[in-house]
């Protein structure tokens, strides 16, 4: 069982090149290349391919704290449009039937974080979430959730945490950066009896920028789908698989990471992880074991030498 160093670096990268959308075609067993196109997909794959947010539901545009807390947690479904910086003071709720997307680039929101917790089809797009005094966003009793071209940083604890018998989500084109604990999924090893069967995620061309850990940490979430990320300049470790979870780490690029990936992580036991066609530069080999469940839905992989400059292009905000 392996524990984690306590090193710690943040650095960042900067590639120009199109982006490329992942794409219903190939299949887990037999994946193929796609070829380049000209933005990211307009819908969420993987996991939380089902995810709808508010559509068919009224637009409101907010600008202030008051009028984003109100439109989030309204009963109705309903897209938010953030324009300007939210100051929040505490993890704020979020409702069933919502998409919460931030106007070019102008979307912040900072102080505290968004709570997903005992809903049903929520999108999360287009922000900039920094210095929250708890995670960025918490997922937690969840489904059908999409988490994608956001820009994360200096949040307290996660920045992006999945618990709790949440299912069927998929996390894509983030950038996270200047952040310890990253992406934790599954919170606890005593929690077998509601996650077992859960906590099915896609992480798919995302940018861990510098992030020390947790890229994801994974708790019994079986399979879990790491699809064509770029990981540079990781500090402690990228994937750790953990607690009967099994998690596929394919396509990646790992640039300067000593550790990509690896079974079992603190105290908690080891889980299993199977690893396919992976880029490495300056990187370690990684630590392979166990049987991972077939990914059940379609998917085109990137070739992963090309994830690099795929997703340094296509991820965080302004890119959709």
């Amino acid at each position: 069982m392996r524990r984690t160093s306590a090193r710690f670096t943040l650095a960042g990268a900067t590639a120009t090149a199109v982006a490329m959308a992942v794409t219903g075609a190939g299949t887990a067993s037999g994946s193929t290349p796609a070829e380049p196109v000209a933005a990211a997909a307009a819908g969420p794959v993987g996991f939380g391919a089902a995810t709808t947010g508010g559509a068919g539901g009224s637009t409101v545009t907010v600008s202030t704290a008051s009028a984003f807390t109100a439109a989030v947690q309204s009963s109705a479904p309903q897209i938010v449009r953030v324009n300007g910086t939210i100051a929040l003071s505490s993890m704020t709720k979020v409702a069933s039937n919502k998409t919460i997307v931030g106007v070019g680039t102008a979307g912040k929101i900072n102080g505290s974080g968004l709570n997903v917790s005992k809903v049903n089809n929520v999108i999360i797009q287009n922000l900039t979430f920094s210095g929250s005094d708890d995670d960025a966003i918490n997922v937690e009793y969840a489904t059908n959730v999409w988490i994608d071209h956001n820009d994360i940083s200096d949040a307290n604890d996660g920045a992006v945490d999945i618990k709790r018998a949440s299912n069927n989500i998929t996390v894509s084109w983030n950038r996270t950066h200047d952040q310890d604990k990253n992406m934790l999924l599954g919170h606890s090893d005593s929690n077998a009896a509601e996650d077992t069967g859960k906590l099915r995620v896609t992480y798919v061309n995302n940018w861990f920028d510098g992030t020390n850990q947790r890229n994801p940490r994974v708790r019994f979430g079986n399979p879990v789908h790491v699809l064509n990320n770029y990981f540079s300049d990781i500090g402690s470790y990228g994937v750790a698989s953990t607690e009967n979870a099994g998690v596929l780490v394919e396509g990646n690029y790992f640039e300067n990471t000593e550790d990509p990936y690896h079974l079992g992580e603190g105290s908690s036991d080891e889980g299993s992880l199977v690893a396919r066609n992976n880029h490495f530069v300056n990187s370690g080999s990684g630590q392979t074991g166990g049987s991972v469940a077939a990914i059940p839905y379609s998917y085109t992989a990137q070739p992963a030498s090309t994830v690099k400059a795929t997703v340094t292009a296509g991820a965080g905000v302004g890119k959709i």
